[in-house]
């Protein structure tokens, strides 16, 4: 299966109705109303009520409306999907998870609702969080758990506070646990989102963070402010110095075949199937994210 177009995410609070209402018309791939680490416990209740209110005004356009429940270890998830699933959700973002055990146990809750409400089984999917030392090492089996696992989320500052690393502005430290997770959703065929990037004023950071987790295979970012959801949708696609590269290979290719060649260079570089099955890919992920931005009115 293709892998969906996840540029961005955009992380609504739960409790601010105001933030909901300006999300209405924001142009992020996927939409996801958090009842976790944004809402107070003592609000949480009201926070639930008020995204389970929110979910059927918004009209998809293209994108995903997600919500972030709170940890199975805190006693809340079950009434948090009791309260959210529904023909309006499609996702649920799944935060504290440790290994497969934990996808696993939220696939039947799932199933169970689906069942019960009439809605079509397994249509509901999961994007867990990787923010631990422990769901680290299992990161492949997180992101191969459950067939609803659309994409998996790197969260830095939960794992630098379980892990007992300290965070730098350079994240060098950050490099090992990305790269794992980035290399587990691939080999799982889901999509990596990279961690928040925290200082959301710093536009220029932002982006320097975006093309870094880029480099390591990220197709996606958490985003915590509107401003940043035009930046990553824009990093996250091919530029058009990659596509004029991705053409050039192909021409060359498809010439040097045409000539009964069997080595063709290009620019003092050999040109093989991995090299033109990657600008084909180029352009493929191109089209997907012109139809995305068609969708979503941009």
């Amino acid at each position: 299966m293709t892998a969906p177009i996840l540029r961005s995410m955009l992380s609504v609070p739960g409790n601010q109705q105001r933030f909901i209402d300006k999300a209405l018309n924001v142009p992020a791939d996927i939409l996801c109303f958090d009842l976790e680490d944004s809402v107070a416990w003592d609000d949480k209740p009201a926070a639930r009520d008020t995204v389970a209110a929110a979910l059927p005004r918004f009209e998809a356009r293209g994108r995903l409306l997600c919500v972030r429940i709170n940890g199975l270890d805190t006693g809340l998830a079950e009434h948090d999907l009791a309260a959210i699933v529904g023909p309006s959700l499609d996702v649920v973002n799944l935060p504290k998870v440790i290994d497969a055990g934990t996808i696993r146990q939220v696939d039947h809750y799932l199933t169970l609702l689906e069942r019960t409400r009439g809605l079509e089984p397994g249509g509901i999917r999961l994007i867990p969080w990787i923010e631990t030392a422990a769901a680290v090492v299992h990161a492949y089996e997180i992101c191969a758990a459950s067939p609803r696992i659309l994409g998996v989320t790197f969260g830095a500052d939960d794992y630098a506070t379980d892990s007992g690393v300290v965070r730098t502005p350079e994240a060098a430290e950050l490099n090992y646990p990305r790269a794992v997770t980035s290399n587990a959703a691939a080999a799982a065929g889901v999509v990596p989102i990279d961690t928040p990037t925290t200082e959301f004023r710093d536009l220029a950071k932002f982006e320097r963070d975006l093309t870094a987790a880029r480099h390591l295979g990220y197709r996606g970012k958490f985003c915590i402010h509107p401003t940043q959801v035009e930046i990553a949708n824009r990093v996250f696609a091919p530029s058009d110095d990659e596509l004029a590269w991705a053409r050039r290979i192909i021409d060359a290719y498809e010439a040097g075949k045409a000539e009964g060649r069997g080595a063709i260079a290009l620019d003092g570089e050999m040109i093989d199937d991995p090299l033109v099955d990657r600008a084909h890919q180029l352009l493929d992920w191109t089209q997907r994210v012109a139809a995305r931005d068609a969708q979503l009115g941009r």
